[in-house]
């Protein structure tokens, strides 16, 4: 479970948004929400990394774990790369890392 020492994984903006740093793993044989992989969060993901498969799963993922609703999850780097950065509008980072410990290894498909 991720703890409240390794930081670099999940920050407040400044602005009451978490920006969370996640490392996919396209091409998973189910949708979910690992723990913690050095500084990112991993993230595996049955969609494939073409025409924005796997962003639009990871939107989804994430939104649903947080409980925003898709368009809070906001890609602010990496959109072609394995590691990202998203802004969670609205949702600050000390109720993301919550819920997001919650949902990890779950193995939940949380796009339903």
């Amino acid at each position: 479970m991720p703890s409240e020492d390794n930081s670099g994984w999940l920050r407040d903006d400044g602005a009451g948004n978490a920006l969370l740093r996640v490392r996919v793993i396209p091409r998973a044989s189910r949708d979910s929400i690992e723990g913690l992989l050095g500084d990112a969060l991993k993230v595996r993901l049955r969609a494939p990394p073409v025409e924005g498969k796997a962003n639009a799963a990871l939107a989804a993922l994430i939104a649903a774990a947080v409980g925003r609703p898709v368009r809070a999850v906001e890609p602010l780097s990496g959109g072609h790369a394995r590691t990202k950065t998203l802004r969670l509008r609205g949702c600050p980072a000390a109720l993301a890392r919550e819920r997001l410990s919650a949902a990890i290894g779950t193995g939940a498909d949380r796009r339903g």
